[in-house]
Parts: structure tokens; C-alpha cells; sequence
């Protein structure tokens, strides 16, 4: 519906689609500017109080009737402040008053006059507690998605960087924006995401990011193995999009999608980049070696304990010193489980408690759970070491896909002993293969199909362009 010349029905039509009378933040302020009247519709807490008042004691000094012949001639001469569209449709107008925008109604004008003076209570940009750096910058995204964007044209000063908006939600009508270089972005992926995102019928993000990626990737998410990269980091996202990468943006998350994305890409960690090359190809490997200890040293040590003669008489430390009352399979599914039950409790414990928590978790599981017998001291010892190496790359998303694929092991040697513990890594090693990014390409490129100069760059921390 478009609004009309009369000041009086625009303001009843608009205070009647936005409920005005059932919701006390929405402000409707009448005024006089130069001789008709005029309303500013806001919502409280979403606007700037200084520019708002600066703006109005502007109104109220205009006295030149040659600028009240329509709208654009108005908002061209008398509205101070560089952030100005004009609309007409009532639903638009109703969707950024609703965003922060303030819509100011003249009597005799036939469209709106949108002034962007919003804001929006934010946090501080400092690092992520997740992806944190030995060195490099301290910043990282927060909830507000213009101070996103911003953070990301601050390193890159290009003019092929485009970031593109949607609105997504016929309820929520969530701010997404798809970030990309013009001349190095997959433009056939490009498109087909646009148009994804652009034809999303869903009433709301409720939560966020993975409700957007769940409308776009129609696909089966059986394989746990991640398709999206995730990071809370501006330097991390920027240099995926000099890279030919999507970042995707959503309002009201500190984080950001990263797609395409292979297995390479999802361990990759920012601190590879803030050292010398050797030192960084050092830190890379590290963490390839730990994340893959994590998958298999439970189970490889479960087959040891079934198979004592495959174990060498200087390695019979890695064998129970004593009897356990528990098969040690049900000891490491019981830690498995436990261990995340932890988790669970730590983020949901507040902070004042959180010291007490360790120190009786701490007490649990340590000599208190050896000596009533419900665990042995090298179960502990394992699934202890598991536990903190899954902190070692920054991807939760992989983590979760390291345990359920170190359960599936355990499962499978537990039931076949040696040929279980193979035919396990067989299927860990299919569900990798025939995992796809959002592209349709290969989870494993640049190893399938094979790329030496691409796999060099992954695997080792060569020099820069320019070093």
C-alpha cells in the first residue's frame, strides 16, 4: 500500500501497522516545519539522540516555502545528515522503522523521508575467546553487522570488494550480507548462493547462521565432517575473501560463514600467518598430528588392551597395571560422555561458580573415581589428553566430527578387534572422500584430485608474495 499526500491518514495508517498504541518504544513525535505538519517515527534505543535533536532544531528553521514543493526537493535541501532515501510503500517504511531508521511524514508529500540515524547497543570489538592469536590483531567481530563490514574494508582497500545485502525472514527480515571480490570469486557459486539466499522462504533466523545455511544447503547433513568455516576473526575473513572465497555475514552474529571450505581450510589457524615460515609450518603440522592422535589413540589403545601380544615388552606400560571393575570400552563411552556433559555445565555455570566447579570436577575424575573403581588411571589419562588436544585447532564444528568418528572406532574395534579398528578407518576415511564443500567440489582438494602446488601451499607455510 503507498502512502498518501495527507500527513493525518499517513501517520493512522502507519501507527495501525506497527501496533504504535501496544508498544511504548515507538516514538511518534509531531512537528511544525514551516507551517505543515510533520511526524518523526522512531523506535527508542535505536537512534541517536544528538544527530535526532540536531536534525529536528534544523526543521524548525526552515522558512523557505520553495523547498516544501515535494519531497525529494525537501530531503535534497532541508534534511542535514547524508544517510536519506525516500520510499512510499507502507510495508517498506514499516520494515526500517523497525530496523532504526526514522521515517519522517511532511502533509502534502507523497513519499516518506527515511533518515538512517540508527544505532544499535554493541560490545566492544576485542579478540575472540575462541580464536585467539599468540600475535596479530586483537579485534573480532561483534553483533552489529555495519561495524562487521566495517572491519573488513578496513584491510581491504579495493574497489572489486562488494558487499551485497538481503533481507531474509518474511518475520525477522534478518540483515544478511554476502561478501566477495568481483574478480576472484566463483562467479557460477556466487549466483547460485544469491539466488539461494534471495528465495528463502522461512519466517525467521532463529538461530541465526545455521538457519540460514540450512535453507540455502538443501543437502543431507548426515556427515559431521563441517562444510562452513566459521570464525569470529576480521583478518581470518578477509584474507578468505583475497583468497576467491564467500564470506557470509549475518546480523546479530559474531561470527562469520566461509565457504567453499575443505578439511584443509578448517584446520587452517590465523597464528600459520603471524609467524616466520618455518615456525609457522612448525605450529601447522603440530596441530595436523594432534588432531589426527585425537581420532585414534583411544581406539588404537583398545586394541592394544584386546591384542597384548601385538605390544613389544619395552611398551607393556601401556597396558592396565591392575584390574578394572568396568571394560574399558564402557570407560572411555562413559568419559566420552561425561566430558562433554562438563562442557555443558561450564558454560552454563555463572562465573562466580565456575572456580568451584573445576575443583569438584577436578576431584571427580581424577583419584576419587580410580579408587571406587569406576575408572582406571590410564583411561584417565587418555581421555584426558583427548579432551584438551580437541582445543588445539579452532573449529568446533571438527571437533564434534573427530568424536563421533573416535566413537565409531571404538564401536567398531570393540566388535571386530583388528579388522574393526581397519574397516573403521576405511569408514572414516569414505566419509572424508565423499564429504562435498557447498560447491560440489572435493572436501579433500588440493590432495583429491591432486594439486602439488596448491597442496604445498596447505600443508606448509610457505612465503608470501612480496616477503
Amino acid at each position: 500500500m503507498k502512502i498518501k499526500t495527507s500527513a493525518d491518514e499517513n501517520i493512522e495508517m502507519l501507527r495501525q501497522k506497527l501496533h504504535a498504541d501496544d508498544s511504548f518504544d515507538l516514538v511518534y513525535r509531531t512537528i511544525q516545519v514551516c507551517g505543515r505538519t510533520a511526524c518523526m517515527i522512531f523506535v527508542d534505543g535505536l537512534v541517536k539522540d544528538e544527530i535526532t535533536e540536531k536534525i529536528m532544531e534544523f526543521f524548525f528553521s526552515v522558512d523557505n516555502k520553495d523547498f516544501m514543493r515535494d519531497a525529494h526537493t525537501f530531503s535534497k535541501n532541508c534534511v542535514p545528515y547524508f544517510e536519506v532515501d525516500l520510499a512510499d510503500e507502507t510495508d517498506k517504511i514499516c520494515t526500517q522503522v523497525l530496523c532504526g531508521v526514522t521515517a519522517l511524514i511532511v502533509d502534502g508529500f507523497d513519499r516518506c523521508i527515511l533518515i538512517d540515524t540508527r544505532t544499535y547497543p554493541q560490545r566492544e570489538t576485542s579478540e575472540p575467546e575462541k580464536d585467539k592469536v599468540l600475535r596479530g590483531s586483537k579485534d573480532g567481530f561483534v553483533e552489529t553487522l555495519v561495524f562487521n563490514t566495517a572491519l573488513i574494508r578496513r584491510r581491504i582497500r579495493d574497489t572489486d570488494l562488494t558487499m551485497k545485502y538481503f533481507s531474509v525472514g518474511t518475520v525477522s527480515k534478518t540483515d544478511v550480507v554476502v561478501c566477495y571480490m568481483k574478480n576472484r570469486v566463483d562467479k557460477v557459486l556466487l549466483a547460485k548462493l544469491c539466488k539461494a539466499i534471495k528465495n528463502t522462504k522461512v519466517e525467521s533466523l532463529t538461530m541465526n547462521q545455521q538457519s540460514l545455511i540450512e535453507a540455502v544447503y538443501k543437502h543431507s547433513w548426515i556427515n559431521p565432517f563441517p562444510k562452513i568455516k566459521y570464525s569470529e576473526r576480521p583478518d581470518t575473513a578477509s584474507s578468505a575473501v583475497l583468497e576467491g572465497n564467500i564470506v557470509i555475514l549475518v546480523d546479530n552474529s559474531p561470527s562469520v560463514l566461509i565457504l567453499p571450505t575443505s578439511i584443509f581450510d578448517i584446520v587452517e589457524e590465523a597464528d600459520d600467518y603471524y609467524f616466520p615460515p618455518m615456525t609457522g609450518t612448525y605450529i601447522r603440522f603440530t596441530r595436523y598430528i594432534v588432531c589426527l592422535a585425537t581420532l585414534v589413540l583411544t581406539p588404537l589403545w583398545l586394541l592394544l588392551l584386546q591384542n597384548p601380544q601385538f605390544v613389544p615388552p619395552s611398551f607393556e606400560f601401556l597396558l592396565l597395571s591392575k584390574d578394572s571393575n568396568i571394560p574399558i570400552f564402557w570407560q572411555i563411552i562413559i568419559l566420552e560422555i561425561a566430558i562433554d556433559g562438563l562442557r555443558l555445565a561450564s558454560l552454563n555455570t555463572p562465573d562466580s561458580l565456575s572456580t568451584s566447579l573445576s575443583v569438584i570436577a577436578g576431584i571427580a575424575l581424577s583419584d576419587f573415581a580410580v579408587s571406587v573403581g569406576w575408572f582406571s588411571e590410564e583411561a584417565l589419562f587418555y581421555m584426558a589428553f583427548v579432551a584438551i588436544a580437541n582445543y588445539s585447532q579452532p573449529s568446533y564444528e571438527l571437533g564434534y566430527a573427530l568424536k563421533f568418528m573416535r566413537i565409531l572406532l571404538l564401536i567398531m574395534t570393540a566388535l571386530f578387534n583388528v579388522w574393526g579398528f581397519v574397516l573403521g578407518l576405511v569408514a572414516v576415511f569414505l566419509l572424508v572422500l565423499t564429504n562435498k564443500t557447498v560447491s560440489g567440489k572435493s572436501y579433500l582438494y588440493p590432495l583429491i584430485p591432486f594439486n602439488g602446488k596448491e597442496l604445498m601451499k596447505k600443508v606448509f607455510r610457505l612465503r608470501l608474495k612480496g616477503e
